[in-house]
């Protein structure tokens, strides 16, 4: 699967070469005097658009409702990298088509990887998922990869942010203060949604989350103390768990007493609705904030706004 996906990529970055040398041209920054972000993910791009404001022009490369973890990147996606002041990257294994893309361009372009700025965790196969073995996703021997899903903990997501002005004010000093008040603004609310998470969880009696999807929420469990259960890692293809992880989550929901079973966005959430139809439990929407529809986008939505959704649902739905 990743070779395919690397093979894609150097495809794309070859047809931009040949597009270029053959008297094409590349798109040009606006002129306009702002400097221009690209950003991969949708966190990464919620972030750079709270510190930039109206003062830098900030873009989204993964399209609103796609599934990040197979996207590969677009000629034009490859451009428009070329063509930034400030590339943001996720910097983990799901985007090792960045490397090849920044292989390939002419001049080096400045670059943040989310995964730089924070204290990182190892992927983690808990009991009872159905692991990358079992599915065929990780060869043999294979080293464990780190979680890259850093902006889970919105401890994490602050520093990002304020990573992100920090970067900014360099590249762009005549309006560094501007980009580091907002880079502190967004980061303070952050902050405080963070608080309201912590005396929320101070006051259940029963931490555990049963997901049944995929886990990408290592770090939000590790900020706040929960013992979560799921079906699959959290970059994993794979939407059949094996009987073994069903008969498990399913006897973990009545042995916990768990009233809900979760499921991430973009997800058929056929596996929490089986487990959910075994136990009599509900289910629930879990937004990662991993990427974001088309309509959510339209509508404003953003990373503190989806996360105090989740809020919410754990509310309505934990004991």
């Amino acid at each position: 699967m990743k070779l395919k996906r690397v093979f894609a990529v150097i495809l794309a970055a070859g047809m931009v070469w040949t597009m270029t040398a053959c008297g094409g041209t590349a798109p040009k920054k606006p002129n306009d005097g702002k400097l221009r972000v690209v950003a991969t993910i949708f966190p990464a791009y919620d972030f750079a658009r709270a510190v930039c404001g109206d003062t830098a022009d900030v873009e989204l490369l993964l399209p609103p409702g796609a599934e990040s973890h197979s996207y590969e990147p677009t000629p034009q996606d490859i451009l428009d990298v070329q063509n930034c002041d400030l590339f943001i990257c996720l910097g983990g294994e799901s985007e090792a088509w960045v490397e090849t893309i920044l292989g390939s361009l002419d001049s080096p372009v400045e670059t943040l990887k989310m995964t730089d700025c924070v204290k990182l965790l190892n992927e983690e196969t808990m009991e009872g998922m159905t692991s990358h073995e079992e599915s065929g996703e990780h060869g043999e021997g294979e080293v464990v990869e780190i979680d890259e899903h850093v902006w889970t903990a919105p401890a994490n997501a602050a520093q990002i942010t304020l990573a992100i002005g920090e970067k900014m004010a360099k590249l762009d000093s005549r309006n560094a203060a501007v980009y580091q008040a907002n880079a502190e603004q967004y980061a303070a609310r952050i902050g405080e949604l963070d608080q309201e998470f912590q005396s929320f969880f101070s006051t259940v009696s029963n931490k555990t989350l049963v997901f049944g999807d995929r886990f990408p929420l290592r770090y939000f469990a590790e900020e706040y103390g929960l013992t979560c259960y799921a079906a699959f890692p959290g970059c994993s293809t794979q939407t059949e768990p094996s009987a073994a992880t069903i008969a498990f989550l399913t006897d973990k929901v009545r042995q916990e007493r768990v009233s809900t079973v979760y499921y991430i966005e973009f997800s058929n959430h056929l596996v929490a609705d089986s487990i959910a139809e075994a136990t009599g439990a509900g289910t629930a929407l879990f937004h990662t904030c991993h990427n974001v529809s088309q309509a959510d986008l339209d509508a404003g939505a953003t990373y503190v706004s989806l996360m105090r959704q989740d809020l919410e649902t754990l509310r309505k739905t934990m004991q």
